[in-house]
């Protein structure tokens, strides 16, 4: 038999659940903006120096999203 437990302890203020949006929303923003800068950069590296990095074309979303993710980890 399976239990669920429901852990809210009541209705957040206006102002802090506005605070949550917004502190998410710039996250999200500098993941993307790193992401996008990432994936620019090494987009307009030549075959040679991806391979002297040790990646190849289709390992560049990867490793953009890599970097997305150290920024969100801080």
């Amino acid at each position: 038999m399976a239990y669920a437990i429901d852990t809210h302890t009541g209705p957040a203020s206006l102002i802090s659940r506005l605070t949550v949006r917004l502190r998410d929303a710039g996250r999200r923003a500098r993941q993307y903006q790193a992401y996008r800068t990432t994936f620019d950069e090494l987009n307009a590296l030549t075959d040679r120096e991806l391979t002297d990095l040790g990646l190849n074309r289709d390992a560049i979303g990867s490793a953009a999203r890599d970097a997305a993710h150290q920024v969100a980890l801080g």
